[in-house]
């Protein structure tokens, strides 16, 4: 083989390496948009993933009857995905805002599966090439699946610790596909002796490139306006941490909280939610100095616990550093939270709950669980019975935990079987809830070793909401939200405990929540 040939067959390598880093960038995107907008991480991840081998199998299968023009195409292939691929996420948001419910989920699902079958048909086509060249069939093929599976992991990384929390979902896309248009453009440079007609095929890989970099630095701002409309009021502040999306929204004075979409609070009612989530446990103990606060990361729970005189330190465990910093940083938040997480008496942890149990020999006094509900395999470990355990066993003699614990009314069953998971770790729990009017009624969970009598409660600081009868009216529950819950057919539920091995939570809470 001479020069040139040799130059031909290491530039099908490495594009077949490139090819592949933007496969898989694509797949892990498809599932982190699937995530976002339609929530349950684990089951986007699994579909996306699913789907895309699914298309690369067909694509693989179609491959066969392709046996001449394979550089042109290859070509077109690289065109079909930088164009369908690179307007993924901007088209998702426009569904998402635009198109009747369900049909986001129809698209993004139809969209895997064919950037998955056009992917699909690259590698076979790569490996004939190779071989039309001169290179020997198993020496070609061992080599461009060699540059595949190793551009994989370089995409999975790259997606990760680039893309994602750098650019952005809508912006990483459309830089992917200007990746793959330029792949072919060198196609059609270097094999233009072999091509008839390669201005035929360069003029709509122009037209195409042009749109995706009018995407790159426009699409972005026309995504936002999309985005907008999923959400109630203005966004003032909009992130992508590298654990979630993080929006900040305010109209008329009220400022509003979203993870992944899910609200967080509303400054016109938060007191409603951090007040009993910290008072009632606090009031339950005698001179509470040391409190774990595991989530909270907005600082609101730990502005309530600063008001004691008896505090001596508070441990603030969040994951994501992004919180914490928006927390201590962002003027609207800081009106709210009051600079509490720059208090001295607040140590901050940025790591992962379950582990920060694992890890820690220090007991508490009051341990606070203000976490995000359990829509995912993620947050569903930290709703568990081991995850409970892990908690009872950092709390002192007459410790108190306190769960918020969602909806009694409007998931019922996941909130008893919270409670039901606390119960069999052997703490005696106490049942409240109250209404948030951003919320509506929520729940929480106080356990303890000990009984307590919420009678005795002592409410030791100003409150806005709180009062000792107040307190009393929230252990009174509706015959629609009380323990005993009966199914289609007038029976009693048996609610066991949610563990690691059998994570039913999860399908719990989104089949409640499927119709709100």
């Amino acid at each position: 083989m001479n020069k040139e040939g040799i130059r031909k067959s290491n530039f099908i390598y490495w594009a077949s390496g490139i090819v592949s880093i933007c496969g898989i960038i694509f797949e892990v995107l498809f599932g982190a948009l699937g995530s976002y907008i339609l929530g349950d991480g684990v089951k986007q991840y699994t579909l996306t993933i699913s789907l895309f081998l699914t298309g690369m199998g067909v694509g693989a299968s179609i491959s066969e009857k392709v046996m001449k023009r394979l550089l042109v195409t290859f070509v077109w292939i690289e065109f079909m995905v930088a164009l369908i691929g690179g307007f993924s996420s901007f088209a998702m948001f426009g569904m998402t805002a635009f198109a009747p419910s369900g049909s986001d989920a129809l698209f993004l699902y139809l969209i895997t599966f064919t950037i998955g079958a056009l992917t699909g048909l690259e590698l076979p086509i790569l490996i004939r090439k190779a071989n039309e060249i001169g290179v020997e069939l198993n020496r070609s093929t061992a080599r461009v699946l060699f540059s595949d599976y190793a551009g994989g992991l370089i995409g999975g990384l790259l997606f990760v610790f680039l893309l994602r929390p750098e650019l952005g979902m809508v912006k990483s896309a459309f830089l992917v596909g200007i990746i793959n248009l330029t792949v072919a453009m060198t196609v059609l440079y270097l094999f233009r002796n072999e091509i008839a007609n390669v201005t035929k095929h360069a003029i709509p890989g122009v037209a195409i490139g042009l749109l995706l970099i009018v995407g790159l630095f426009f699409g972005e701002e026309m995504a936002f306006s999309f985005e907008q409309k999923l959400y109630k009021d203005p966004i003032i502040h909009m992130e992508e941490s590298a654990y979630q999306k993080i929006v900040l929204t305010k109209e008329q004075g009220d400022t509003r909280l979203y993870l992944n979409g899910s609200l967080q609070f509303s400054s016109t009612d938060e007191y409603r939610y951090h007040e009993t989530l910290v008072h009632v446990p606090m009031g339950a103990v005698e001179q509470p100095a040391d409190i774990l606060v595991l989530g909270g990361g907005d600082g609101l729970a730990v502005k309530e616990l600063l008001k004691y005189e008896s505090m001596k330190k508070v441990t603030l465990v969040d994951l994501d550093p992004a919180i914490t910093k928006l927390a201590n940083t962002n003027y609207h938040l800081l009106q709210l939270n009051e600079g509490s997480l720059t208090d001295d008496r607040v140590d901050i942890i940025h790591q992962d709950a379950f582990r920060y149990l694992e890890d820690t020999d220090h007991n508490f006094d009051v341990i606070i669980l203000d976490l995000p509900d359990p829509n995912n395999e993620g947050l569903n470990k930290l709703y568990t019975k081991e995850f409970y355990s892990l908690v009872r066993n950092h709390l002192r003699a007459d410790g108190v935990m306190m769960v918020q614990a969602t909806s009694p009314v409007f998931a019922t069953e996941v909130y008893w079987t919270i409670d039901t998971t606390i119960r069999s770790t052997g703490m005696l729990t106490n049942n409240l809830h109250v209404d948030v009017p951003s919320f509506g009624n929520w729940g929480f969970v106080m356990a303890s070793r000990r009984n307590i009598d919420l009678k005795t409660i002592d409410l030791r600081v100003d409150t806005e909401f709180l009062t000792t009868d107040a307190i009393q009216a929230f252990q009174v529950f509706g015959k629609d939200e009380d323990r005993e819950i009966l199914n289609g057919e007038g029976e009693l539920v048996s609610l066991e405990p949610n563990t690691l091995i059998d994570p039913h939570l999860i399908e719990k809470y989104e089949k409640a929540w499927e119709n709100y």
